[in-house]
C-alpha cells in the first residue's frame, strides 16, 4: 500500500527537518511546498512590486497561496499515479479541513482510498524560544515578519489544526518537537506511518 503522510505545523517547529529523517527510513517523493512553489511565488511577487520573501500579506493570500499550494498538490497527485509514497512538507490549515480536497488528490491521482494510507503528523514545539532560535537560524528574509511581530506569531507555536478528513484518528500524530530528533523519535514516527 501506498503512504500518503503530511507533515504539519506552523513555521519553526521543525516539520521538514522531522520528515526528512523519517525520509530516510521510508522512501518516498518529498514535497516541502516552499520549495516546489518558492521560486515562482517570488518571482511573481517581484513581477508585482511586493516583497519576495512575503508569505503573510493579503496580496499573497488572495493571489499565490492557492497557486502555491495547487502546484505542490499537483506534483503528489503525479507520484501517486506512478506508486510513489508521498511526504507533503507545509502548514496545510485551509486543506485539512476540506475532505473535497483530500478525495480530489487520490481522485486525480487514479487510486482510491483503499490504495493510499494516509496519515497526519502534526509538527508541535512548546519551546517558544526554540521556535525563535530555529526560525533566526535558518537566516531567510521570508522569516523577518515572524521575527519582527513575534508576539502575535508566538501564540501559534502549539497550534493544532483543524483536520476535517475522513481518516481514523489513530491515523493523526501530535509530535512534540522540543530536544533533539534522536534515533528513537524517529523509530516511533517511522512506526507509526508503517502501522
Amino acid at each position: 500500500m501506498q503512504r500518503l503522510v503530511f507533515f504539519v505545523g506552523v513555521a519553526g517547529t521543525g516539520k521538514s527537518t522531522v520528515a526528512e529523517e523519517v525520509a530516510k527510513h521510508v522512501p518516498c517523493a518529498f514535497l516541502d511546498r516552499d520549495t516546489v512553489g518558492g521560486r515562482f511565488v517570488e518571482r511573481f511577487l517581484e513581477m508585482n512590486g511586493e516583497d519576495p520573501n512575503d508569505r503573510d500579506s493579503q496580496f499573497y493570500k488572495e493571489n499565490l497561496r492557492d497557486l502555491e499550494y495547487n502546484a505542490t498538490k499537483d506534483v503528489c497527485m503525479e507520484n501517486l499515479r506512478v506508486g510513489q509514497n508521498v511526504f507533503m512538507i507545509s502548514p496545510f490549515t485551509t486543506e485539512l479541513k476540506s475532505q473535497a480536497w483530500l478525495d480530489g488528490v487520490i481522485a486525480a491521482s487514479g487510486k482510491t482510498r483503499a490504495e493510499i494510507d494516509i496519515k497526519v503528523i502534526i509538527v508541535t514545539l512548546q519551546d517558544v524560544e526554540q521556535q525563535r532560535k530555529r526560525i533566526e537560524g535558518r537566516g531567510t528574509v521570508r522569516d523577518t515578519w515572524k521575527l519582527d511581530n513575534w508576539d502575535s506569531y508566538e501564540t501559534r507555536v502549539d497550534f493544532i489544526p483543524t483536520i476535517n478528513w475522513d481518516i481514523p484518528s489513530k491515523h493523526i500524530h501530535v509530535f512534540e518537537n522540543s530536544g533533539k530528533i534522536t534515533s528513537d523519535k524517529v523509530e516511533r514516527l517511522v512506526d507509526f506511518i508503517k502501522a
